[in-house]
């Protein structure tokens, strides 16, 4: 049984897509580890990497060749100032040298050294290989980003499941929401605090909570600078950021000391029902326009859908419970990533296998079942919440225009933010023993969905929006 933490779903990163840009960031840096495990990095001569499948046909869109570069500079994703990467990358450009694991010195030409090949690789669609020249000879390694800014590396007896193997040393393993709603029964504990037993078994309480911590803190300060940042998206679409007009039409242009200052003003801010719409999709828009501008954001469960969880947490510290803390905060995230990993295991996040249902339909669903458990709601309504919201997301495409997640990625998000907090909603006024689809066969369906479903849909930018509309015309 697959064993997935909390922080395995959300994952601090750099924009725009966690499949896209932290996976093969992530693989760059596996590489360079694997270069030294065998004793080869300091003899590596030159490098070449190439991209197949979506990473390909999307890659220059998701900022693929960047993360690649980045990744191979040895920078952390979750720790580079966002305002260098343009720098760094341009540096690299004009020299045609690249600091390797920033150690060694490599001459390096962007254009010819990273290759966008067409064909797809059997096992996954966004499949890399890096390849290092030593005394003559080639040494390649393949890599998958598997969504979510999970990566393995070659193929897997397993593969045609897409499933990884984890060791689980959870005293509570889960695989289906059944299995979640027996522990809950056992240990007479809400969802979040399963999961939370889970968790002290590879950490302390003390390093979860300073976790959870930083990753609420990176949401917000993404809603934050999202809210306030006027202008374009760069890609070529010359997409406006929506986020600050909105932002300033509900509250004015005030300026803040910090993000936790601005969260106090709004929850003193009257708020009415056609606000409340208003203020969930500027908080889901602000996400992903930092997204789509290589800003840093978490991953829930990927980087084209982080802005569904954020917005309804925020919703409800906003509109809901002004008295809410850190330890609500806590159980939503709780909550949310172990929803998320029971699609992760029964089907997939990743919007190249699965289509957009992958993204922001598994996000929508995490976000809905974390609501209905701070609303009030048993264990068993949270997992109709999350079922509910996936439900009618089954079958969404995803067809990024020119590659970029910008249309119709970003609004997506509000529109999963709002759908999630209608799911905990019904939820709550569900009596479970009524539900005729459980969480399980959703999660089950979604993936048949996700096999069925054309290829062309899913992250390659061949079909749908992405044929229909020219960038030319934006």
């Amino acid at each position: 049984m697959e064993c997935i933490s909390v922080f395995d779903m959300l994952k601090i990163g750099v924009g725009p897509s966690s499949s896209h840009t932290l996976g093969p960031w992530r693989a760059a840096e596996r590489w360079i580890t694997e270069l030294k495990d065998k004793k080869r990095f300091d003899k590596v001569e030159k490098i070449t990497v190439d991209l197949y499948g979506s990473l390909s046909l999307t890659g220059k869109g998701h900022a693929t060749d960047y993360a690649v570069i980045l990744g191979l500079t040895g920078a952390d994703p979750e720790r580079i100032p966002v305002d260098t990467i343009d720098v760094i990358v341009a540096s690299i450009k004009n020299t045609n040298v690249l600091m390797l694991n920033n150690e060694r010195q490599l001459n390096f030409d962007i254009k010819t050294d990273i290759i966008f090949n067409q064909k797809f690789l059997p096992f996954h669609s966004n499949g890399m290989s890096f390849t290092a020249l030593i005394n003559g000879r080639n040494y390649k390694s393949t890599y998958y980003s598997i969504g979510g800014g999970f990566v393995v590396q070659e193929e897997r007896k397993i593969s045609k499941a897409n499933k990884i193997i984890f060791y689980c040393t959870f005293p509570y393993p889960v695989e289906k929401g059944t299995e979640l709603l027996a522990f809950c029964n056992q240990l007479n504990l809400p969802i979040s605090g399963v999961v939370l037993e889970n968790e002290k078994s590879i950490r302390s309480q003390e390093s979860i909570d300073f976790e959870l911590q930083r990753v609420w803190d990176t949401m917000l300060e993404c809603m934050y600078v999202g809210c306030h940042t006027e202008g374009n998206l760069p890609g070529g679409l010359n997409v406006r950021r929506r986020a600050f007009d909105i932002h300033t039409k509900l509250i004015g242009d005030f300026k803040y000391e910090s993000h936790q200052e601005w969260l106090l003003t709004i929850r003193k801010t009257e708020v009415k029902f056609r606000q409340i719409l208003k203020w969930v999709s500027c908080f889901a828009l602000a996400v992903n326009e930092v997204n789509a501008s290589l800003g840093r954001v978490v991953t829930a469960p990927t980087n084209g859908s982080a802005g569904v969880i954020p917005s309804v947490l925020m919703y409800y510290l906003v509109i809901e419970n002004h008295e809410a803390d850190f330890e609500h905060v806590k159980k939503f995230l709780l909550v949310a990533g172990e929803i998320g990993s029971i699609f992760k295991k029964g089907a997939t996040i990743s919007a190249a296998m699965g289509g957009c249902q992958a993204e922001i339909g598994v996000s929508s669903a995490m976000a809905a079942g974390a609501l209905c458990e701070l609303l009030g709601g048993t264990p068993e309504q949270v997992l109709v919440a999350a079922e509910i919201a996936m439900e009618h997301h089954l079958g969404l495409t995803c067809d990024p225009i020119g590659g970029l997640v910008q249309i119709p990625c970003i609004e997506r998000n509000s529109m999963g933010a709002i759908k999630a907090i209608n799911a905990a909603e019904l939820a709550l006024d569900t009596d479970p023993k009524n539900v005729k689809v459980p969480l399980d066969k959703v999660v089950e369906t979604m993936w048949e969905t996700a096999k069925d479903m054309s290829t062309k849909y899913k992250e390659t930018s061949k079909g749908g929006l992405a044929v229909s509309v020219n960038m030319s015309d934006c």
